[in-house]
């Protein structure tokens, strides 16, 4: 993973513009403010640019270290008083160690020979301009500050000579730590970089991590080390390849662009949309990527199903033309997923194939998850594609709000968990443990929904194993399994309970479900005693209807004998009776009368 992680670093250096600064020395750093000096290092003016990327030196974690010209108001100005000044002798320290640079000049008198009109004066008016309770102000002044003297154009930290001589110090000790070992590279094999026990650097943006970032590689107690090895020493990757895979990972976590998106009143509002990472609840992110970093249109598939480019998708996997091609596409795609874990990243899955069977699995996958459901505005039914994070949540637990509606508990961690299995799952044509079923269907007591339904028929019938009954999209016709009928026969029980007593707050699907799912014996039994009640209101009032349910009644309990109904359901034939029962459900809104 790291191997992948740390080219895609590389491929990303290498497409970057010509005239861009790229080495292991810089990285490109968010600047927000600007210090005006003048060449005798006079303070001029502050100013609050727009956020934007500058090259500078790059530092793999900043506890005991400072950034050359390019660091926090804590840093630059001492902010903050006593408990900053530890961090601000940090930055004068990194300034005398390029103080022969003559392009420095400016800032060591300012800092020095100019302290009073220089430093004092320039912390006396941000501390001012801090005091303000302007909201936007006190986003700016948390950002890093530059310098650049006045009336030029370039910012001191970035110009070339300061840059090279970033470099040339980098080198050097580069070259110092090679001089004493030749150890290779676990990832890319090579002795060119040294192995040194210093962090990697920090990934940002990870789910339920620290704001400043997270370590994928870290090796802080005497419990993690071995072979007498130091520190990150420990994993044997070099310089380079610690830093590419740093970059690789937050550009994966990070990249994305803004698109328009139209709320419920109608208005258009810009929304920040990601490109290679997808959410899996509130502390669980995949990031993927190809090889060659290319465009996965099925990835918005599995967000936002399309029936026809679906129906496409499914054609060509029929008609064997992905899995020739499969044969002579080199590219690959890579999958891994994230979560935070206080100070470090938790890595919860790795996925590596190539990109035709990445394209065929995820035909399979929508083939597996079809269903039909009825849709009232359009009076017919349609093969419904349910996205994949829409199946995960419908297994996340809900709860009731005061007005009697229910909410989904953001405190249920089940989504992330679950879309996690589903993921993988879907990318390797593999089946769904069946802890995912029990969620399903202790949420299936409330409704059982088009997602739920496709998920319980995607488990079932991938740990299918011995080829026996297969749940098709809508009711299955023929020989069909005792639970699945007693679903249907359930479907049929409430329709007649509804036409003899209408909308009811609490009728027998809220009371008897789950018992009838378990328990069939004993909850029919009272069922049917409850039936015989509904049946003769209903015949007293609406007899031709009576009549007419009756007749399909009796069509659905004649494959069962109900005298003896089974005394437990197992947890497969459970999933069969909340299947049958939404088979009879959207068969019975389309007017269908299957026997």
């Amino acid at each position: 993973m790291i191997r992948e992680l740390s080219q895609l670093g590389k491929t990303l250096r290498a497409g970057k513009d010509e005239n861009a600064w790229v080495h292991d020395a810089l990285k490109e750093e968010l600047i927000s403010m600007e210090l005006v000096v003048s060449q005798d290092g006079c303070f001029q003016q502050l100013l609050f640019i727009d956020d934007k990327l500058t090259p500078a030196e790059a530092i793999t974690a900043k506890k005991g270290k400072a950034r050359l010209l390019l660091d926090k108001p804590e840093e630059v100005l001492c902010y903050g008083g006593d408990p900053s000044k530890k961090k601000h002798q940090l930055y004068l320290d990194k300034i005398a160690d390029y103080q022969q640079l003559q392009e420095l000049a400016p800032i060591i008198a300012f800092y020095h020979h100019n302290k009073a009109i220089g430093l004092d004066k320039a912390l006396e008016q941000f501390e001012s301009i801090a005091a303000t309770d302007d909201k936007k102000i006190k986003k700016k002044i948390i950002g890093n500050i530059g310098f650049r003297v006045q009336a030029e154009a370039v910012r001191i930290h970035e110009k070339p000579e300061v840059l090279n001589a970033i470099i040339s110090k980098y080198e050097s000790f580069q070259q110092e730590q090679l001089s004493g070992a030749t150890r290779p590279c676990s990832v890319c094999g090579k002795t060119d970089f040294p192995v040194e026990d210093i962090p990697h650097g920090m990934i940002k943006k990870v789910p339920d991590g620290q704001t400043a970032g997270c370590a994928l590689v870290s090796y802080n107690e005497n419990a993690f080390e071995s072979y007498e090895l130091k520190g990150n020493r420990n994993s044997s990757v070099c310089t380079n390849c610690a830093k590419t895979y740093v970059e690789g990972l937050n550009w994966l976590l990070s990249s994305g662009n803004e698109i328009p998106v139209t709320d419920k009143k109608g208005k258009t509002k810009p929304q920040f949309r990601y490109t290679n990472r997808r959410n899996f609840g509130s502390d669980t992110a995949m990031v993927f990527w190809t090889r060659n970093n290319q465009a996965l249109d099925e990835m918005d598939l599995l967000e936002v199903p399309s029936a026809a480019d679906v129906a496409k998708m499914i054609e060509s996997l029929a008609s064997g033309k992905e899995k020739d091609a499969r044969y002579l596409e080199p590219e690959r795609f890579y999958s891994c997923t994230l979560s935070g874990a206080a100070a470090r990243i938790a890595v919860r899955d790795w996925i590596e194939t190539s990109l035709g069977d990445f394209r065929t699995s995820i035909a399979l996958w929508f083939r597996d998850v079809a269903i039909d459901k009825y849709d009232f505005d359009q009076k017919k039914v349609l093969t419904n594609y349910a996205p994949l994070y829409y199946l995960a949540r419908s297994c996340q637990r809900q709860r009731i709000k005061s007005d009697g509606s229910y909410e989904y508990d953001k405190d249920d961690t089940a989504t992330a968990r679950v879309a996690a299995s589903l993921w993988k799952a879907a990318l390797q044509n593999s089946t769904i443990p069946l802890w995912i079923l029990t969620k399903a269907l202790q949420r299936s007591r409330l409704d059982v929904t088009a997602e739920r339904a496709a998920l319980i028929k995607l488990i079932l019938n991938r740990n299918n194993k011995g080829g026996g009954f297969m749940i098709t999209e809508n009711t299955v016709q023929g020989d069909r399994p005792i639970a699945y009928v007693c679903g249907q026969i359930f479907a049929k029980l409430e329709s007649i309970q509804y036409a003899a007593l209408g909308d009811r707050n609490a009728g027998i699907r809220e009371k008897y479900f789950t018992y009838a799912m378990t328990s069939p014996a004993a909850a029919f039994g009272r069922l049917f005693n409850l039936h015989s009640k509904h049946f003769t209101k209903l015949k007293s009032e609406k007899p031709g209807l009576a009549v007419s349910l009756d007749k399909e009644l009796q069509e659905l309990c004649k494959d069962v004998d109900i005298q003896k109904f089974p005394q437990l359901f197992l947890l497969e034939e459970q999933g069969q009776f909340a299947i049958g029962y939404y088979h009879q459900k959207q068969a019975q809104f389309a007017g269908i009368n299957h026997k």
